[in-house]
């Protein structure tokens, strides 16, 4: 099995029969790593702590019962990959930049998340490049270079988590830790062909963990293979979730918030309302023209609680994010009260359209591919014009790849699993027409 091929479902069940080992996988995943141009995928690694973790998962005692028969969980001795905006105790915790790779120095413990990871047996392979502060969309970063996609080094694989998105391109990782705050997640798995999955808002635990914008800021994964997904709830869901009915509806979008994607990432759009409408869902279009107030209320409320977390820092930072933070630092408190109003007005309106519609469609971004070297100063505004809704709502979300470009699908809040479910269930479909 090569890498690239990787997927969960395949791994555990070699795992589970005895005729793969993680130390095995982790050879190959350490083999792969930082095949982009700028051999930048990862911006911590050591080989040897990232062997030593695959024979401490090998010595776990295999029991019965579990996903997979074997008593462990669904990513036991799976390579996996963590943005480094985690902490993992003897590394260091860049955020994408020196300053705070020189100011933090080395972490004396693990973060909540890859204490997660590793009670489940997961074997981290590294720590991934991301934008600086992952404060950006593009996978751009002056300090550790662009982050180009491996098996497109033209393309940048897009941000903020632009190292997990290469990580499971180049097969040094079947799943990457992600962060999702305007379209971390989504828009580097639309750009980069993979699938990917933004949680609730508040599922899981920050300590350790670097916050750009709390309001906003989630968790979540970069994979491969959308019949993998409902083995990704973990390690963020909560201990006990109530069965939910599957989804019978969906509602698309129309309209002029559209009227900039590319006919490829259109056809890749109706493609998916179809595959959709195949599996027994009612379909319906929906025109919110009030979603373009979105990024007018989210850009300065995530300026501003950024600003407050690297405040007297922000000469330290590349201009463009240095000048967002400024900006953030002068919006008066009782401009920021007015917006986190309009923000509550935002959030419920769009949990009616959910407790209508069940399910909301549309394209993680416009474009299909983002040009490494070309000017991208006016790329950020036009991409979270289609990601902000979703953030502002605080929801859940599936990024499902396309030919060119991707989708994302969202339900309410909480309703994570069924969603994942559901993207199985897609995949599946998706595999069986191809």
């Amino acid at each position: 099995m090569t890498a690239p091929s990787w997927t969960i479902r395949d791994l555990r069940a070699a795992l589970a029969a005895g005729s793969s080992r993680p130390s095995d996988l982790a050879g190959v995943a350490l083999a792969n790593a930082n095949r982009n141009a700028g051999r930048n995928t990862y911006l911590w690694q050591d080989a040897a702590w990232t062997r030593a973790e695959a024979a401490r998962a090998e010595a776990m005692p295999r029991l019965s019962g579990g996903p997979f028969g074997d008593g462990h969980s669904a990513l036991w001795g799976l390579p996996v990959s963590v943005k480094d905006c985690f902490d993992l105790a003897g590394s260091t915790t860049t955020c994408g930049v020196r300053f705070y790779r020189d100011r933090n120095g080395t972490a004396k413990s693990d973060s909540w998340l890859v204490e997660q990871l590793r009670a489940a047996g997961a074997v981290i392979v590294g720590k991934t490049h991301l934008h600086p502060l992952a404060y950006g969309i593009t996978g751009e970063n002056p300090e550790f270079g662009d982050c180009a996609q491996p098996l497109n080094p033209g393309a940048l694989t897009g941000g903020s988590s632009s190292g997990g998105a290469a990580s499971v391109q180049e097969g040094s990782a079947v799943a990457a830790i992600g962060t999702d705050t305007g379209g971390s997640i989504r828009v580097p798995a639309a750009l980069c062909g993979l699938a990917g999955y933004r949680a609730t808002i508040g599922r899981g635990d920050w300590r350790g963990g670097a916050h750009l914008a709390e309001s906003f800021d989630t968790m979540g994964w970069l994979f491969r293979d959308l019949r993998d997904a409902p083995l990704l709830a973990a390690p963020f869901a909560p201990a006990e979730t109530a069965p939910a009915a599957p989804f019978t509806r969906f509602a698309y979008l129309t309209g002029s918030l559209l009227q900039d994607c590319e006919p490829q990432v259109f056809d890749g759009f109706h493609s998916v309302i179809r595959a959709l409408q195949s599996l027994g869902l009612e379909a319906r279009l929906i025109a919110p023209d009030w979603w373009a107030d979105a990024v007018e209320i989210f850009a300065p409320i995530q300026a501003s609680e950024a600003a407050r977390l690297h405040a007297g820092n922000f000469d330290r930072f590349e201009p463009a994010i240095r000048d967002r933070l400024k900006w953030g630092a002068g919006i008066a408190p009782a401009e920021i009260a007015e917006l986190r109003r309009r923000h509550a007005d935002f959030r419920a309106r769009m949990d009616e359209l959910f407790a209508e519609n069940q399910l909301l469609l549309m394209p993680c971004a416009p474009v299909a591919c983002l040009a490494a070297g070309a000017d991208h100063s006016q790329t950020r505004s036009r991409l979270l014009r289609y990601t902000v809704p979703f953030s502002l709502a605080g929801v859940p979300a599936i990024a499902i790849p396309c030919a060119q470009g991707g989708m994302q699908l969202a339900a309410a809040r909480d309703c994570d699993e069924q969603l994942l479910d559901l993207a199985a269930r897609l995949g599946a479909h998706t595999e069986a027409t191809a």
